[in-house]
């Protein structure tokens, strides 16, 4: 290859000679612009190309912060979502228990009542008057859980010393066998208790009948005379109503026991039957229990009047 510098030429070796028109003089620059061609991109120089890049990764970065951004949102929403849930569960839950408590105290406080109607089936005045404890069982089940003997869930109540009912202390019966009648699905039952070593025992836990305290099937009759003889002969005087047939029955060999999920539920954890039985209800837990309570008070109230009327 030459180069014409001038007049004269210049021979370079192994060098690919530029193509260039007759007598037309090379300069620096013209090689420069010869070796180094200009990229074009749909019109747009290489100049331009860096600041174009630029806004792609920006678009990019932008997208990405987007799509990030979104992920969290969504896991936030999804996080309270199920916390909001848990909550709602477990409150509805409680209010379901709580539910069933005051129907239990409903129905016990409703068997009360229907027996105590009946003049000549009913627990004597005698014995409500001298009573310091009522427990009441509705809906008493035979063969409960696939085992033997009878299964319940009642409520029972202390007199205090004042003569005023303490709160109600949930409680229940199971074990034993007092002869469900052929046919007969379930039966309500009814405890009196006579003195405080009957009742004791089952407000510290756990009282089984026949074995830690007497118990024996009591008199019927509203007027039937219950005399000193009678109240120290038993501890618990218990009675049964299935298929309208109130009569006392024995319970030996029953076990009745603390509901302490029941217990919790209508006045907190932890909760002690002491005070329980020894102290009003609130008037939250009378949404509960009052139903019971009310029908305790006027039936006992009743015997009480009976008696003062008589002595008169």
């Amino acid at each position: 290859m030459e180069i014409l510098c001038g007049h004269t030429p210049i021979v370079l070796p192994h060098v690919k000679a530029l193509q260039r028109f007759p007598g037309q003089v090379c300069t620096n620059a013209q090689r420069g612009a010869e070796r180094t061609p200009t990229l074009q991109t749909d019109g747009v120089s290489d100049v331009v190309q860096p600041l174009h890049i630029e806004q792609v990764q920006q678009e990019k970065r932008k997208q990405m912060s987007s799509k990030r951004f979104s992920i969290i949102t969504a896991t936030t929403v999804l996080t309270l979502g199920c916390l909001v849930t848990l909550v709602f569960t477990q409150t509805g839950a409680a209010a379901v228990k709580l539910s069933d408590d005051a129907e239990r105290a409903s129905n016990a406080g409703a068997v009360l009542g229907e027996i105590m109607a009946a003049p000549d089936q009913d627990v004597p005045e005698a014995l409500l008057r001298n009573a310091v404890g009522i427990a009441v069982i509705p809906h008493v089940v035979k063969g409960a859980f696939g085992i033997g003997g009878q299964f319940g869930k009642g409520l029972v109540s202390q007199k205090n010393a004042d003569g005023s009912w303490g709160a109600p202390v949930f409680i229940e019966i199971s074990g034993g066998s007092f002869g469900l009648q052929l046919g007969v699905q379930a039966t309500d039952l009814i405890m009196v208790f006579t003195n405080h070593d009957g009742i004791q025992p089952l407000l510290k836990g756990k009282l089984k009948l026949g074995a830690d305290a007497s118990a024996a099937a009591g008199p019927v009759g509203r007027k039937a005379e219950v005399g000193t003889d009678v109240l120290l002969k038993s501890a618990i005087y218990s009675y049964s109503r299935s298929k309208g047939l109130f009569a006392g029955i024995s319970l030996d060999g029953s076990v009745l026991s603390i509901d302490d999920s029941a217990n919790e539920n209508v006045y907190g954890k932890p909760f002690s039957v002491a005070k329980i039985s020894t102290s009003k209800p609130s008037a939250v837990q009378m949404s509960t229990v009052g139903t019971f309570i009310l029908a305790l008070q006027k039936y006992v109230s009743r015997a009480e009047s009976a008696s003062n009327r008589a002595g008169k």
